[in-house]
């Protein structure tokens, strides 16, 4: 059963005033709160792992090693050989009742140094560190996460992986890497986007049984859930549909728009043209012949295209040259809707400007066209992708999409939503020219640029898990292009 509030995604800051409501508004004690995180993860454990007798907890001194430590409890409470190793000699507030608890209990709890070695264990339970670590673990601890790291067995961590910062998704140093994540209260921001996907595992949340009153502000983010278009009308003709024109492919670069003016076919555009160098006609023209192939050698000869289409895709293989800039200038001239990506982007930060709110626009920059829009180094930019895709939206009037695990949509009013699906198989060339094509499709038929970019990177990103059953290593962007047409057709696929 899914569990409320699952979709949406609150910062530290807001999670933290969760907390304080639940113990000072609702009069739900702190240890209460505990006992209750506490029996959530060891029922998420044994439903993963119901083969599992032997469990080391590692707690640090905090409410997160509170949790590790009736966790413990629970397990020695139901046969388990459990046994704790704490990174202090005692610990803080509400965790030190749950030590005691623990101890008294009967759990042994011995205190973990440099000189230690990981306990035998079928799970390993992460304790150390909740959300308030926002700087790398010291070396001890590092130290240890590396160890269990490198162990082989299956982690569990509670609230969030240990060395992962909960608001931004980054890892400044050591991070354990868990095989599932129980997320406390309210999920967590960071946990879906950027480095986390590496660390999180699976990811449950527990509510702990909070009444609805608790939820009184918005998150600060969603994630995105599954959607795709309504049936069309049967008496429909491409014309309604839209007329997609993409610009790009400069000397070598065919395949890049190709890709994108396929991905609009296949996003359900109406009718797609390519403008490009005269070149690339006789391939396009017998690769996919569905495609409407001209040879643009100048702004001139791009006017009568613009004229007869509905929305712009700029920047697949465009180039940064003469040419590139030439029709780039003339497309950002134009009031048609405009996906912009790769060298549109990157001659976007050469010669910023700021879009007209009338206008339906949709940036699409990896990582490093992000850095280079912003003017600063790509490790700021992952360090915190939601700061930075919010700062781009607003910068430059449009909707963003920062791509990567987690893909992030920002508009420029605020409002930003997380995309859950996409696999490291998708880390290929190609896929990026399929999401402007995409994108722009939607456009075309009449979705408005935030919900084009939102619905765009959904089926995107499940069409890659679609195609990754075959296998991630290997997939190629056009792998994608049938699961998307049965995405985009199928209500439940």
């Amino acid at each position: 059963m899914t569990a409320p509030h699952c979709h949406a995604l609150y910062t530290v800051a807001q999670v933290r005033t969760l907390d304080r409501r639940a113990i000072e508004t609702l009069g739900i004690p702190g240890y209460e709160l505990m006992r209750r995180a506490a029996a959530a993860a060891f029922a998420s454990l044994r439903r993963r792992w119901p083969e599992a007798r032997r469990v080391a907890v590692y707690c640090g001194p905090g409410n997160n090693g509170g949790d590790g430590f009736l966790l413990a409890l629970l397990a020695h409470e139901a046969g388990l050989a459990a046994e704790v190793r704490a990174l202090a000699e005692d610990a803080r507030g509400d965790a030190a009742q749950a030590r005691a608890a623990c101890e008294q209990g009967g759990v042994p709890v011995r205190r973990w140094d440099e000189t230690s070695t990981l306990p035998p264990a079928d799970v390993h339970v992460d304790a150390l560190y909740g959300t308030g670590l926002n700087r790398p673990p010291p070396p001890t601890v590092a130290a240890l996460i590396e160890r269990l790291d490198a162990c082989g067995a299956p982690i569990l961590s509670l609230d969030v992986p240990s060395g992962l910062n909960a608001d931004t998704g980054h890892c400044p140093g050591a991070a354990v890497r868990a095989s599932l994540t129980v997320s406390f209260i309210a999920a967590k921001r960071g946990l879906h986007t950027g480095q986390a996907a590496a660390h999180t595992g699976r990811i449950e949340l527990a509510t702990l049984g909070l009444p609805e009153s608790l939820w009184q502000e918005a998150p600060d983010a969603r994630l995105l859930e599954p959607a795709t278009l309504p049936p069309r009308p049967r008496d429909v003709h491409k014309g309604r549909n839209g007329h997609v024109l993409a610009i790009g492919g400069d000397h070598g670069t065919a395949g890049a728009i190709r890709l994108c003016g396929e991905a609009a076919l296949r996003g359900g555009g109406g009718l797609v043209s390519v403008a490009t160098r005269a070149e690339h006609l006789v391939a396009l023209n017998a690769g996919r012949p569905e495609l409407m192939a001209h040879a643009v050698n100048g702004p001139q000869a791009l006017e009568p295209l613009l004229a007869r289409a509905s929305v712009l895709a700029v920047g697949p293989g465009l180039g940064q040259g003469a040419w590139g800039h030439a029709l780039w200038l003339t497309a950002l001239d134009s009031p048609l809707p405009l996906v912009l990506d790769a060298d549109g982007l990157n001659l976007l930060a050469i010669e910023p400007r700021r879009f007209d709110a009338s206008r339906q626009v949709v940036l699409t920059p990896h990582p490093g066209e992000a850095a280079r829009l912003l003017g600063c180094p790509v490790a700021e930019v992952e360090r915190d992708r939601f700061a930075a895709v919010r700062t781009l939206a607003q910068r430059f009037g449009a909707v963003v999409v920062l791509k990567g695990a987690g893909s992030l949509v920002a508009d420029p009013d605020g409002r930003l939503d997380v995309c859950p699906w996409g696999n490291p198989g998708m880390a290929s060339g190609g896929m990026g020219d399929l999401l402007t094509g995409l994108i722009a499709a939607l456009l075309a038929q009449g979705c408005p640029a935030p919900d084009a970019a939102r619905l765009g990177v959904g089926l995107h990103a499940r069409a890659g898990d679609r195609a990754a059953r075959e296998g991630e290593r290997g997939m190629i962007a056009s792998d994608l292009l049938a699961p998307l047409r049965l995405l985009l057709n199928g209500p439940d696929a």
